[in-house]
């Protein structure tokens, strides 16, 4: 039976039906807008080798470089996240790679230190609104019975775009050119998605019936069309205005504000154990003997194990629902980390152990991204997590930092005492998830406005 015999939500529609060809290009694109995040993010990584050598800059001012990007995600992520929410998320998708465009083509023909930094800023701004939106994009044009899948699908793009570019950058792009046909490579990438996303990615349905636009109804039969969906004869009831939900219900709405605050410190303390394998891994594995090309393998496998589990892990949530296995494959996570921190004499040893490592720690971000989707309504998705977000890339630029400390305190052979601490943020992450209270503000939104929804779901569950 139809949905559209019982709802009148297009929120119910995208739940309940069959997912579409359509529905499942737009899952594909921003999977590979996701993959590109991947790509940009470590853009610099790539690059910093060749922008050391032409520019003779110490280390104290590479890190800088390396760390500006993930700033902007900060930055990007708190601030573009809510305006996926008032602008809409296509509009939001359109100006983030405008954004994303520039910044990578003015990083590959920068001048100097001050203004690369600049430029990586930019670029991190646009990739932090950028992972706001996709993940509310892909959550609101899914099946309820799809959506795991789907966004460990999505979750995936990131290290496969990281892995893609890695082998683009080592076997042609620093091979025949200079280490800013990187930053050229990913701007090209980067424009050439903004047709695509133009033509193929509707506004989401969910956004319209929150919104509420000048002809919301024509504009959500239009986005329910384009998915292959059935079309609503009519709006779902309107809340009183003093009922009416309001994106800042995310900080100041008790129950919302409470998600808001364990998924953000739950997101950054993860990041803090994620982003020192990403970005600590081929520095340890140099140090310890290995050349720096066998080093750099290491942190391919990283991303290939990341890639792995987050795939995996999609299809796991299926069946389990999200805190539990997130707060096991964090868990675990940690003991990886704790356990890469041990090191090896053999370089399969040190793949190993990343691959091992990043496999459940990008299970445990897929578990994120899906409590991103189901802890936040539709109407602030953007805002919520944007802000979990925002506060995760404090996690994720501190983390060099941190581990930087660690390690001068310390000293570079307490490799296990350092792994041991950074392995921590993983298991402080786990007790967020643990105290957090998930429920679905979207079907609980549905049931309050049209009363008699839980009696036409049992209705068409007979049926």
């Amino acid at each position: 039976m139809s949905a559209t015999a019982t709802s009148n939500d297009p929120r119910v529609i995208i739940d309940d039906n069959p997912m579409t060809s359509r529905q499942w290009i737009v899952v594909a694109l921003m999977t590979f807008l996701n993959a590109l995040d991947g790509f940009d993010v470590l853009a610099s990584a790539f690059a910093a080798p060749g922008i050391a050598a032409e520019w003779g800059i110490p280390r104290n001012a590479l890190g800088v470089v390396l760390s500006a990007e993930l700033i902007g995600m900060g930055v990007g992520s708190l601030f573009l996240g809510g305006m996926a929410d008032q602008l809409g998320r296509k509009a939001t998708l359109l100006s983030c790679l405008v954004v994303m465009t520039i910044g990578m083509f003015m990083a590959g023909h920068s001048g100097g230190v001050t203004e690369l930094i600049i430029w990586r800023l930019l670029t991190g701004i646009g990739i932090g609104g950028m992972l706001a939106t996709t993940n509310a994009v892909t959550a609101e044009c899914t099946s309820r019975a799809a959506r795991s899948v789907a966004l460990a699908v999505y979750v995936i793009g990131y290290p496969l775009g990281a892995v893609i570019g890695g082998f683009a950058a080592q076997t042609w792009l620093l091979v025949d050119h200079d280490w800013r046909a990187v930053f050229d490579f990913g701007a090209a990438v980067t424009a050439f998605m903004i047709p695509l996303t133009l033509f193929l990615v509707p506004e989401t349905p969910a956004f319209f019936a929150a919104r509420r636009p000048a002809n919301a109804l024509e504009r959500i039969n239009r986005s329910l069309r384009t998915l292959g969906q059935p079309p609503i004869a009519a709006m779902p009831p309107e809340l009183p205005v003093k009922d009416r939900p309001k994106v800042t219900d995310v900080l100041s709405k008790p129950g919302l504000r409470v998600v808001t605050l364990l998924l953000s410190l739950g997101y950054m303390f993860h990041t803090l154990t994620f982003y020192f394998i990403l970005k600590w891994a081929v520095k340890i594995v140099a140090d310890a003997g290995f050349t720096p090309p066998e080093a750099a393998s290491v942190l391919t496998w990283a991303n290939v194990g990341g890639a792995v589990g987050g795939t995996l892990f999609g299809f796991f949530l299926r069946k389990f629902d999200i805190k539990g296995p997130t707060i096991c494959a964090s868990l675990i996570g940690a003991v990886a980390v704790v356990w890469f921190g041990t090191g090896s004499d053999t370089l399969w040893g040190w793949r190993g152990a990343a691959f091992l490592a990043m496999f459940f720690l990008n299970a445990a971000i897929v578990g994120y991204y899906a409590a991103f989707a189901r802890g936040f309504p539709a109407y602030a998705r953007g805002t919520g997590t944007g802000i979990a977000l925002g506060v995760g890339r404090a996690g994720a630029a501190g983390s060099p930092i941190i581990g930087g400390l660690l390690f001068a305190a310390l000293g570079d052979s307490e490799l296990a005492v350092v792994a041991l601490i950074m392995a921590g943020g993983a298991v402080m992450g786990a007790l967020m998830l643990y105290l957090l209270p998930l429920s679905d503000p979207d079907r609980e939104d549905a049931t309050r406005v049209t009363p008699d929804l839980d009696t036409d779901l049992d209705q068409r569950k007979a049926a």
